[in-house]
C-alpha cells in the first residue's frame, strides 16, 4: 500500500517529478514530461504497478531526510542496527536527458542493502520487454521497452536476472565510506543506440549549483526565509522549463477524501494561478521566470478568445480529453483514476481576472507590452463583455448546476479594473470609458445580489446562504478594504462556518434546504483546502489583525511535511494530508502569506500597484 502522502518528498528536472517515499521507494514518475504515462505507479496501486525501492535490506530503526541545503536534491538516512546508510536521490537538471540518479553512501558500521526495480509503461499497464545490454561504451545495462517508450538501468551491482514477476532485485554491503551509484535513463524506444552513462561525481555538484543559484536570488530576506525559498524552490521543480508552464502538482487521483470520487489530473497549467505566479516571481527576484510564464500565458491563449480555456498542458495543448485507468485501484482505494481534465472545457469567467490581472502585474514592472500582448487582451475584453453576465462553473470548477459565483463576478470586476488602469496608468489605447461604465455596473451588482443581510456575509453565489473562503481575496484583489464593514462581517461569517482551528474549508459540501445535492455536484466530504488558509492569514494581514495572522501563519507552517511540502488539502481528523502533492497553489499562497505577515503593519502592497478612482478604492485601501 502506498505511504501517507505527506511521507513522501520531490525531485525533479524542471520537466518531470517524482514522488520518493520514506521507504527509499519511488512510487511515481511520468517521463519525459509532467503529464507523460507514469514509469512507476505504484502511488495509486501497488508495487507491481511499478516503483524503484533502494533502502536497507533488514531491519531500519528510524528514518530521518532533509533537502541539501537550498536545492532538490534529497538525502535519505536509514539507521540500522549495524551501521547508518545515505541514499541521495536527484535529477539532473537541464541536460536534455531525463534521469534519476540514487547514490548510496554508507556513513557509519555496515548495512546491507536492497534494490528493488519494477517498471511498468503507461499506468501500469505495459510490462516491458526487458533485456540485458550494453552501450557504446561497453558499460553494461538493463534496458525496458513498450510502445513507444524505453528505459535503462544502470547501477553497482545490476541485478543478475529478471524474476517470474518481472521484478528486478539486487542485495549489497556496503560498509563505511564506500560508495555505490544507480541510474535510469528515459529514451524514446525508437532509438537503437543506449544512451551513455551519467557520472555522478559530476552531475550531482553540477546539479546542487544550479538550484543554490537559483534559490540565492530569492529577495525575501524575513523571518520566514526558509520557508519561503523552500517553496519557491518546489514551484521552480514544477515548472516545464522548455514552455515556462508551471503544473498545479505533478500527480493526479490524490483524493482530496479518502476512498472517495474527488480525484484529479493536477499535472497541467491553470491560468487562475498564473497572478499569483507573477506577483510571487516578480517580487522575489524570478523576473526571468516571470517573463517565461507570461509568454506561455500569452502563446496558450492565442486565438479566437470566444476557445479560452482554464487550463492547458505544458506546452500550451488545448485537447486534455479525461478517461480513467481502470486498472489502477487508486490511491488507498481512492477511484476513479484520472488521466485529463475535463474542467478544461467549463466555462469559468473569474479566469479572464486572473489572466488580466497577471498581465497588468507584469506590466506595472516594466514587461513591456508589444504589438501581441494587448491586441491579445483587448479581444479577451471584447469576448469577456459578451458573456460576463452568464452563470459559470467557478473557481472551484463545479460539477453541479451553473451559478452566478460571487467570486466569479468579483473576478469580472478585476478584468475590468486592469483594463481601465491600462489606459489611465499605462496610455495604451482601448475603449475605456465602456469599460469604466461596465465596472462601476459590476461593483453595484455584487454589493447588492452578492451579499445576504439575513447572514451577514457576502456568499458564495448570488442568492445564496452559504459562504465561500474565495470571497477572502476581497481586499487582495483591491474590491474592498480590510476594514469595510461588510468584508469583516464576511470574514467572521467563514470563520464561523468554513474554520476550524487552523484549517478553513473552500465551501459547504453539504446539500442546503434549498438544494437537494451539494453545490459541486459530487457526495459530500472533502479535506480543509489550505491555500485557503493562506487567504485568511493574508486577510487577518491586511485587516491590521497582525498577531492573529502570525498566530494563525505559525500554525500552518506546522502542518509542512518534514521536507517543507504542502499537499491540497489536509484531513482534519485523521491529522494527515490530502490531495494531489506537492500542490503549487498551496506554496504560492504561503509565500504570499509570508509576505503579508511579515510587512504587516507597513504600508501593504496588495495585488494592485496602483490605486484606481473606480469603486472598490476608497481613501482605506493602501498599496
Amino acid at each position: 500500500m502506498p505511504l501517507p502522502i505527506e511521507n513522501y518528498a520531490l525531485i525533479g528536472d524542471t520537466h518531470s517529478a517524482a514522488l520518493v517515499g520514506t521507504d527509499g521507494s519511488i512510487d511515481w514518475l511520468c517521463l519525459p514530461r509532467f503529464d507523460s504515462p507514469g514509469v512507476f505507479s505504484a502511488l495509486l496501486g501497488g508495487p507491481s504497478d511499478g516503483h524503484w525501492q533502494l533502502c536497507p535490506a533488514g531491519e531500519v530503526t528510524s528514518v530521518h531526510r532533509r533537502y541539501r541545503d537550498e536545492t532538490m536534491v534529497l538525502e535519505t538516512d536509514f539507521v540500522t542496527p549495524t551501521g547508518r546508510a545515505r541514499v541521495i536521490d536527484f535529477m539532473p537538471v537541464r541536460d536534455r536527458r531525463a534521469d534519476v540518479m540514487r547514490v548510496v553512501e554508507c556513513v557509519d558500521g555496515t548495512v546491507e542493502m536492497r534494490m528493488e526495480w519494477v517498471i511498468r509503461f503507461d499506468y501500469g499497464e505495459i510490462v516491458p520487454w526487458v533485456q540485458r545490454r550494453f552501450d557504446a561504451d561497453g558499460r553494461p545495462a538493463i534496458t525496458a521497452i513498450g510502445g513507444p517508450d524505453a528505459v535503462c538501468l544502470r547501477g553497482d551491482p545490476l541485478p543478475e536476472h529478471d524474476s517470474t514477476d518481472h521484478r528486478h532485485t539486487v542485495e549489497f554491503t556496503v560498509a563505511a565510506g564506500e560508495r555505490r551509484t544507480f541510474s535510469m535513463t528515459w529514451y524514446p524506444s525508437s532509438d537503437s543506440t543506449v544512451p551513455t552513462v551519467h557520472d555522478a561525481d559530476e552531475q550531482l555538484p553540477r546539479t546542487e549549483r544550479f538550484w543554490r543559484s537559483w534559490a540565492r536570488k530569492c529577495k525575501y530576506r524575513g523571518p520566514y526565509r526558509a520557508q519561503v525559498v523552500r517553496s519557491a524552490l518546489t514551484l521552480k521543480a514544477l515548472t516545464y522549463e522548455p514552455t515556462g508552464g508551471i503544473v498545479a502538482a505533478p500527480t493526479t487521483s490524490l483524493p482530496e477524501q479518502l476512498g472517495g470520487e474527488r480525484n484529479w489530473d493536477y499535472r497541467y497549467c491553470w491560468l487562475r494561478d498564473a497572478s499569483l505566479t507573477l506577483r510571487s516571481m516578480l517580487d522575489h527576484g524570478y523576473r526571468s521566470e516571470a517573463k517565461a510564464w507570461r509568454s506561455w500565458l500569452l502563446r496558450s491563449v492565442a486565438g479566437d478568445p470566444e476557445d479560452l480555456q482554464i487550463l492547458y498542458g505544458v506546452a500550451g495543448e488545448r485537447r486534455l480529453f479525461e478517461w480513467t485507468v481502470d486498472t489502477l485501484d487508486g490511491y488507498q482505494g481512492a477511484k476513479p483514476v484520472r488521466i485529463g481534465n475535463a474542467a478544461s472545457g467549463q466555462l469559468q469567467l473569474d479566469v479572464y481576472g486572473e489572466v488580466l490581472d497577471a498581465l497588468h502585474e507584469a506590466r506595472v514592472e516594466g514587461i513591456k507590452e508589444d504589438d501581441f500582448s494587448w491586441p491579445l487582451q483587448l479581444a479577451l475584453a471584447d469576448n469577456l463583455l459578451s458573456k460576463w453576465d452568464q452563470p459559470d462553473n467557478g473557481i472551484w470548477e463545479v460539477r453541479g448546476e451553473l451559478r452566478h459565483f460571487t467570486h466569479s463576478r468579483m473576478m469580472v470586476w478585476v478584468a475590468l479594473d486592469r483594463l481601465v488602469q491600462a489606459v489611465e496608468r499605462s496610455g495604451l489605447p482601448g475603449d475605456v470609458e465602456r469599460w469604466r461604465t461596465m465596472r462601476d455596473e459590476v461593483h453595484e451588482e455584487i454589493l447588492t445580489k452578492g451579499w445576504n443581510d439575513e447572514v451577514g456575509a457576502f456568499t458564495q453565489y448570488y442568492g445564496g446562504s452559504t459562504v465561500d473562503a474565495a470571497v477572502l481575496l476581497m481586499p487582495q484583489m483591491g474590491f474592498l478594504p480590510a476594514d469595510d464593514e461588510r468584508f469583516v462581517s464576511t470574514m467572521a461569517v467563514i470563520e464561523r462556518e468554513l474554520r476550524d482551528g487552523p484549517f478553513v474549508k473552500r465551501y459547504s459540501t453539504e446539500p442546503t434546504e434549498a438544494d437537494k445535492t451539494a453545490v459541486d455536484g459530487l457526495s459530500p466530504g472533502e479535506g480543509a483546502f489550505l491555500m485557503c488558509s493562506f487567504w485568511l492569514v493574508r486577510a487577518y494581514a491586511m485587516a491590521g489583525r497582525t498577531e492573529e495572522a502570525t498566530e494563525l501563519f505559525d500554525q500552518l507552517l506546522g502542518l509542512c511535511n518534514d521536507v517543507g511540502l504542502l499537499a491540497e488539502e489536509y484531513d482534519i481528523e485523521r491529522n494527515r494530508m490530502l490531495g494531489n502533492f506537492p500542490q503549487a497553489f498551496s506554496h504560492l499562497a504561503l509565500i504570499s502569506a509570508a509576505q503579508a505577515v511579515t510587512t504587516a503593519g507597513a504600508p501593504d502592497r496588495g495585488r494592485v500597484p496602483e490605486q484606481s478612482d473606480g469603486p472598490g478604492y476608497g481613501e482605506h485601501h493602501t498599496r
